[in-house]
């Protein structure tokens, strides 16, 4: 299920006025869809193989800095949080908490759209949900996360961006470009 902040104003659209900065006239910097957002979840939790269901927030980067404040004890914003359930029988994978606002400064960087950029990080926040921790296993969640990279044709991932490892750009074709 994808959410909006409901802390925050919503445009004259009906979406929320997150993120999308002083260029969001462009395409490349437009908040997709909930249904297209919907069908990369389910495409990307199948491709993890999480069962159970994922309610996704889009939020601000000061939305996000409460949450990481609150639970991490990191007074700061971040790209993804991720909050797994300890019930499985409850049918619950868990939470995730995405700030629009990193994500569009990320796709500028990376060269990409918004959208490309928010499905990389929800597939990175579901990883975390199925239990990887980029931080403690000696690159095996990179490892799980290049192959499903592949697999739903997306550019670098972040424990690439964040080890500074070689980059490598998927586009339709599956052909690999590297920068």
């Amino acid at each position: 299920m994808i959410l909006f902040d409901p802390d925050q104003p919503e445009a004259a659209n009906g979406f929320p006025q997150l993120a999308v900065p002083p260029a969001s006239t462009s395409s490349r910097a437009a908040l997709p869809t909930k249904p297209t957002l919907t069908r990369y979840l389910r495409q990307a939790q199948s491709a993890v193989g999480l069962p159970g269901e994922v309610s996704v927030l889009l939020t601000t980067d000061a939305g996000i800095r409460k949450l990481n404040r609150r639970f991490r004890h990191k007074n700061k914003a971040t790209d993804v949080l991720s909050f797994p359930m300890n019930d499985p029988a409850s049918g619950l994978a868990g939470d995730l908490a995405i700030s629009v606002d990193t994500a569009a400064r990320q796709a500028r960087e990376q060269g990409h759209t918004l959208g490309v950029e928010l499905r990389v990080l929800l597939l990175h926040g579901l990883l975390h949900l199925a239990g990887h921790d980029h931080e403690t296993d000696k690159g095996k969640m990179a490892k799980i996360e290049a192959k499903l990279r592949g697999q739903l044709k997306l550019p670098s991932g972040l424990v690439e961006r964040m080890q500074g490892l070689p980059v490598h750009k998927v586009w339709p074709g599956n052909r690999k470009l590297t920068r």
